[in-house]
C-alpha cells in the first residue's frame, strides 16, 4: 500500500561535550537495556515500531512505513516522538548508571511519501526528478511558515526512487509537526497525480511562488535544496505579514499569504490523510490566528534538549505559558552568539555564495554535463520569471569540504531566550459550553481537573495503522503460528521484510508485512 513515514536526527551531547555517537558508543545496543530484534547494519527495531541507528555524526530515529489514510499523518507523527521518548528513557538510565549527562539537540526532520509510478512508466515530463524539482519550487514557503525556526537555512526535495524525501529543520512542537506533516504529504500526494511535472504547470495553476528564486543542489545525494540566500532577503529572519515578496504573476505578498494561497489550493488533497484537531490548527498558523515559530524572536530552546523539553503530550513554552517559563529559563543561554550575530553570520554566507557563482567558469571539462542539464532547467524556469539571473543558474565551483568529524551543523548554534511576550493560551477544560461558567457536568470528571495542559493533539481516538500493528507484533516477542508450525522474528530486512526461523528445524523463512497484515490473529 502507498505509505509514509519519518525519520529524525540528533546530535549528542554529553557532559556538554558534542561527540560523535558512532565511536563512542559503538552500537546503539551500547545504551539499550534490552535485547531487540536486529536489523540491517548496526540498527536495531525498537518496541515501539521504529528503528534507531547512527548517522554521520547524529543519532537517528525512524518510524515504520504507515499506510496513507485519513489520520494517517497524525499516527505517523506520534509514532515518531514514541521512538524518540523510548530513546531518551534509555539514555537516562545509562546516565545514571555512567555518571554523564547526555543530551539530544535537534538536527533535522525527513518527511518521506511513497511515489509508485515505476521507473519504466516515467516519462521526458513525469519523472521522478522532474517532480522533485516542482516540489522544490512549491513547498518551502509554506513548510518553512509551519516547521521551520529563524534559524533554519532551508527546505529540500531528494528522489529517493519508490519515495520523495522532503528535509526541513525538527520542529519541536508536536502539534506542529503533525500539522507540518498534513500540509507535507497532502501537497505531495496531490503533485504527484498531475498529469506533467513541467515547471510551466506554475503558470497555469494560482499557486503562487517567489519570482526569480531558484532552488540549488542539495548538500546531501541527489535533489534540490531552496536555502535562504537564493531569495533577495532571507525569508526566515525576515517579518512573515509583511508583503516584501513578488510572485510569478508579479503580484506582492507577504510570506504568510503565499503559504495560506498554496494550502489552500490543495486543501482537499491536505483533508484527505489528516485529521479535523490538525487541519484546524494548520490553518489557524496560516491565517494568523496561531503562533508559526518564525514569529519568535529567536529559535525555542527545546532545540537544545529533545525529550526533556519537548515531549508528546507537551506544547513547548514559546507557544504556550511563555512569561512564567520565561523566568525560569531566563539564565539558562546556551551559546553566547545572539540573533543579529546569526543574521549577519547568514548575510557573509550569502556573500560568498554570490562572489563564488559570479566566479565560476561554465566550460571547465568536469562542469559541461552539469552546465548542459542547468542551461536545460533554465529555459524551463524563464517560464517562471524572466528576470533571473543567470549566475543563480550555474553550479557552484566551490571546492569539497572535509568531511566533519563530528556534527553536520557544528556551526548552528542557538541563541539568547526571547523577551516575553503575552499567551494566547487559554483554558478552555471545564467551560461550559455557551455562558463561560464551570459546567457541573464536566467537572464531576477527575480525570480533566487533573490536566493543566493543553495536549498537542488530541489521540484519545486515534486508532493504530495496520502496518504499526504488524510490527508491534514483531518486536512484541510473540511467535507466529504458521499452519502447524511455530516461527520466532529474528531480523529485519528493510522496511518490508522480516525473517523468521522455524523452531521445529531452524530454518529460516523471509515474509513480507503484506503477508502479516493477514497473519495478524496467528501470534501466540
Amino acid at each position: 500500500m502507498p505509505a509514509i513515514g519519518m525519520e529524525s536526527e540528533f546530535n549528542v551531547w554529553i557532559d556538554e561535550v558534542e561527540i560523535d555517537p558512532k565511536p563512542y558508543f559503538k552500537h546503539p545496543s551500547a545504551f539499550i537495556d534490552r535485547p531487540l530484534l536486529p536489523r540491517e547494519k548496526s540498527s536495531l527495531q525498537l518496541p515501539t515500531g521504529g528503528a534507531v541507528y547512527f548517522d554521520r555524526g547524529v543519532i537517528e530515529v525512524v518510524t515504520p512505513v504507515i499506510e496513507l489514510a485519513p489520520h494517517s499523518t497524525a499516527r505517523m507523527v506520534r509514532n515518531l516522538w514514541e521512538q524518540i521518548g523510548f530513546v531518551r528513557e534509555q539514555l537516562s538510565i545509562w546516565e545514571k548508571k555512567s555518571g554523564h549527562t547526555v543530551r539530544l539537540k535537534a538536527y533535522s526532520s525527513h518527511y518521506n511519501i511513497s511515489y509508485e509510478i515505476p521507473k519504466r512508466q516515467q516519462t521526458k515530463d513525469r519523472n521522478e526528478k522532474k517532480l522533485a524539482l516542482l516540489l522544490a519550487y512549491i513547498l518551502p514557503v509554506p513548510v518553512m511558515l509551519v516547521a521551520s525556526n529563524r534559524r533554519s537555512t532551508g527546505v529540500g526535495v531528494r528522489p529517493r526512487g519508490g519515495r520523495m524525501e522532503i528535509t526541513v529543520d525538527f520542529t519541536p512542537d508536536p502539534g506542529l509537526m503533525v500539522a507540518a506533516a498534513t500540509l507535507i504529504v497532502g501537497i505531495v500526494r496531490e503533485v504527484m497525480s498531475w498529469p506533467s511535472y513541467d515547471l510551466s504547470m506554475l503558470k497555469k495553476l494560482p499557486i503562487p511562488v517567489i519570482a526569480g528564486v531558484v532552488p540549488g543542489k542539495h548538500t546531501t545525494r541527489k535533489g534540490w535544496l531552496t536555502k535562504d540566500f537564493h531569495y533577495p532577503q532571507s525569508p526566515y529572519t525576515s517579518d512573515v505579514n509583511a508583503p516584501l515578496w513578488t510572485t510569478q504573476f508579479g503580484e506582492k505578498k507577504s510570506l504568510r499569504e503565499i503559504a495560506a494561497e498554496t494550502a489552500w489550493f490543495f486543501r482537499k488533497s491536505i483533508r484527505r490523510y489528516s485529521d479535523p484537531f490538525s487541519f484546524r490548527l494548520l490553518f489557524a498558523i496560516l491565517s494568523g490566528r496561531a503562533a508559526s515559530l518564525l514569529e519568535l524572536i529567536d529559535r525555542p530552546t527545546a532545540y537544545e534538549d529533545v525529550g526533556h523539553l519537548c515531549k508528546w503530550g507537551m506544547v513547548i513554552h514559546e507557544l504556550k505559558n511563555y512569561d512564567s517559563e520565561m523566568n525560569l529559563l531566563r539564565d539558562a543561554q546556551w551559546s553566547s552568539q545572539s540573533i543579529d550575530q546569526y543574521v549577519a553570520a547568514r548575510l557573509r554566507a550569502r556573500e560568498q555564495h554570490l562572489s563564488e557563482m559570479a566566479g565560476v567558469r561554465a566550460f571547465e571539462p568536469r562542469e559541461r554535463t552539469m552546465r548542459a542539464k542547468m542551461t536545460e532547467i533554465a529555459k524551463t524556469t524563464s517560464l517562471l520569471d524572466d528576470d533571473i539571473q543567470p549566475q543563480m543558474l550555474t553550479p557552484t565551483a566551490a571546492k569539497r569540504k572535509p568531511k566533519s568529524a563530528l556534527s553536520r551543523r557544528k556551526s548552528d548554534t542557538p541563541g539568547k531566550l526571547v523577551p516575553a511576550r503575552g499567551s494566547q493560551y487559554v483554558e478552555r477544560r471545564g467551560l461550559g459550553l455557551g455562558n463561560g461558567k464551570p459546567s457541573k457536568e464536566r467537572r464531576k470528571r477527575a480525570d480533566r481537573r487533573k490536566k493543566s495542559y493543553a495536549t498537542p493533539f488530541p489521540d484519545r481516538r486515534l486508532t493504530r495503522s495496520a502496518y504499526e500493528q504488524v510490527f508491534l507484533k514483531l518486536v512484541s516477542g510473540g511467535r507466529l503460528k504458521v499452519g502447524r508450525d511455530l516461527y520466532t522474528p529474528v531480523g529485519m530486512k528493510g522496511w518490508y521484510h522480516a525473517v523468521f526461523r522455524r523452531e521445529s528445524d531452524g530454518a529460516e523463512r523471509l515474509l513480507t508485512i503484506d503477508q502479516l497484515l493477514k497473519r495478524l490473529g496467528d501470534w501466540q
